[in-house]
């Protein structure tokens, strides 16, 4: 078992179910645990035993993801938008007692997460993103090296079904191709986590959930993120980002400058692995992240 001191769980919240673990200090700090792209809350396994000595943990599955709900995306990929993802998160938070919570999230998870400190503000007491820049940053500083690093990003945004036909082929040669092109391939993950990545991509309405989130980002996210722009809306959570010194974000952009665009009170540095911290790098993960959230 990836979590095995943790209760398992779900909760229908905004209109969707979503599954989550939860476990550690019932009286500690509440730490809502968020997964990326093509991954699941079983990401966490490496830090969260750790973590749950001082912190109460919430690691969830996204909308679309792992064993929450996969809804059929809407023509204006509005309701996998990073707005409503996140008020998934909110709300699941409130339901399980939480009005303000910490947050660290990954990847996708960690699209979220800044979507949800900028709508929720008082509901977010610090944040970690990890290994991220800001999506209308990516989008915008897109070049050839992003492009053939990234090329799942603009692969999926196509419109239905042609993604989905090819992904759902063999969901499992999707799932081992995209996470296995890093410097260390796939041994950097335990067997039983990749396993779970794999059961979770062949679930009915994954693959197209997961292509409604890369729709969404490609649209209705960057309407959201413009429209911030425009009127000055910045994070002022306290915020650390955290990349991979092995990975695109480093190659590709200079993402602490691009976050400092975004944010009011941030800091950050890379870490010696690539794109997958929680599973590459957990310990200097987890200092950090009590040094923060201290």
């Amino acid at each position: 078992m990836l979590f095995p001191s943790f209760a398992t769980g779900s909760a229908t919240v905004n209109g969707v179910e979503i599954a989550y673990v939860t476990g550690g200090r019932a009286d500690g700090p509440p730490l809502l645990l968020l997964h990326g792209h093509p991954q699941t809350r079983a990401i966490w396994h490496r830090v969260a035993p750790a973590l749950a000595k001082e912190f109460h943990i919430v690691a969830a599955d996204l909308r679309g993801y792992g064993d929450s709900a996969k809804p059929a995306g809407k023509p204006d990929h509005y309701n996998y938008s990073k707005r409503e993802m996140a008020r998934d998160m909110v709300d699941l938070m409130r339901a399980l007692g939480h009005e303000r919570f910490l947050i660290c999230a990954h990847d996708r998870g960690a699209r979220v997460a800044h979507r949800l400190c900028l709508d929720h503000p008082a509901a977010v007491q610090k944040a970690v993103l990890l290994d991220i820049a800001p999506t209308l940053a990516m989008y915008e500083g897109t070049n050839m090296a992003f492009a053939q690093a990234y090329s799942h990003w603009f692969f999926l945004i196509q419109p239905h079904p042609l993604p989905e036909r090819m992904i759902e082929a063999d969901p499992e040669f999707f799932v081992r191709g995209v996470m296995g092109r890093g410097p260390k391939g796939l041994d950097i993950f335990a067997p039983e986590a990749l396993a779970e990545y794999i059961r979770c991509a062949r679930l009915p309405g994954t693959v197209h959930a997961i292509c409604e989130d890369y729709r969404a980002a490609a649209t209705i996210d960057l309407e959201h993120d413009r429209a911030d722009r425009v009127a000055g809306r910045k994070l002022h959570v306290p915020l650390r980002v955290y990349w991979g010194a092995e990975g695109v974000i480093e190659r590709c952009f200079n993402a602490l400058a691009l976050w400092r665009d975004y944010a009011t009170e941030v800091e950050g540095e890379a870490l010696p692995c690539g794109h997958y911290i929680p599973e590459e790098a957990p310990e200097a993960l987890v200092a950090r992240l009590f040094a923060f959230f201290r």
